[in-house]
C-alpha cells in the first residue's frame, strides 16, 4: 500500500502526509522499515521552497540547517503531529503557513543543537566549484529522462568519474538523483497546475511510454501519478 492521504502545494513548497509500506527515494536516507506496519507506516513530509524564508537583515540564509539529520525530541515529536493533523484536515493557506514555519524554524534550531562538532559542509548549501556550478545550469534548462549526464560532464570540461566524484562531494547527492529531482519538480508542477494527460507529461519530460514514467514517478514519490494528481490540492495566496 503506497498512497497519499494529503498533498498541499503553495507559496512554502509541497506538505504530504503518505501512508507506505514500502519506501520511496528521498534525497536523504531515513528510518523507512517495511514491517513497521501491515497496514502502512505513516510519513509526513515536507519538500520546502527556499524563497519561502526571506533571508534576515544580516543576508544569512535560514535554511543553513545544522546537520542533515537529527533526533526527534518529544517537543519536535509533538509538532510534527499537530502539522501533520492540519494538513489532513481542510487548512487554511494562512493557519498552514504559520504552522509550517513554526515547525521548520524547530527543526532548524534543533539541527544545531543536534550538530557535530565538525559541521557537514554540505549544511551551507554552497556550490563552489564553477564546472559543478555549469553542470546544474545545463541540467536545470530542460531536465529530462532523455539527458545524458556523460554530455553534461564533458560540456563542464570534466571526465566522467571526476564529473561524478566533484558533484557528490560539492551537492551532497549524485548527479542522477539531482537530475531525478529536478524532473520530479517538472512532473508535479505538470500534475497539479494542469489537466494534460499523464502519457502526455511523460513525453514532455523524456519518457517514451507511460508505463515507464509511472515506474519512475511511483520510485520517487511512492505512488502512480494518477493516484498524486486525484489527492493534491493547491493552496493559493
Amino acid at each position: 500500500m503506497s498512497r497519499a492521504l494529503a498533498v498541499f502545494h503553495g507559496r512554502f513548497g509541497r506538505a504530504t502526509v503518505y501512508q507506505l509500506n514500502r519506501p520511496f527515494n528521498p534525497w536523504e536516507p531515513h528510518n523507512f522499515l517495511p514491517t513497521d506496519l501491515d497496514g502502512g507506516a505513516i510519513f509526513f513530509v515536507l519538500y520546502v521552497n527556499p524563497e519561502w524564508f526571506a533571508p534576515d537583515a544580516s543576508g544569512t540564509d535560514r535554511l543553513r540547517f545544522g546537520r542533515t539529520q537529527f533526533k526527534r525530541t518529544v517537543a519536535l515529536d509533538k509538532h510534527i503531529r499537530r502539522t501533520a493533523a492540519l494538513v489532513c484536515g481542510a487548512p487554511s493557506l494562512s493557519s498552514l503557513d504559520s504552522e509550517l514555519r513554526r515547525l521548520i524554524d524547530i527543526c532548524y534550531d534543533e539541527s544545531w543543537q543536534q550538530a557535530e562538532t565538525v559541521r557537514d559542509a554540505r549544511a551551507s548549501g554552497a556550490v563552489t566549484d564553477f564546472r559543478v556550478r555549469k553542470c546544474i545550469k545545463l541540467m536545470s534548462e530542460s531536465p529530462g529522462a532523455e539527458m545524458e549526464l556523460d554530455t553534461i560532464a564533458r560540456e563542464s570540461g570534466l571526465s566522467r568519474p571526476h564529473f561524478y566524484r566533484l558533484f557528490r562531494v560539492q551537492t551532497g547527492v549524485t548527479p542522477n538523483l539531482y537530475l531525478n529531482t529536478l524532473i520530479m519538480e517538472q512532473a508535479l508542477e505538470a500534475l497539479v497546475a494542469s489537466e494534460a494527460p499523464i502519457a502526455d507529461i511523460g513525453f514532455d519530460l523524456g519518457f517514451s511510454s507511460q508505463s515507464g514514467f509511472t515506474r519512475f514517478f511511483a520510485a520517487n514519490v511512492g505512488m502512480a501519478p494518477t493516484d498524486y494528481r486525484r489527492a493534491a490540492k493547491v493552496l493559493r495566496a
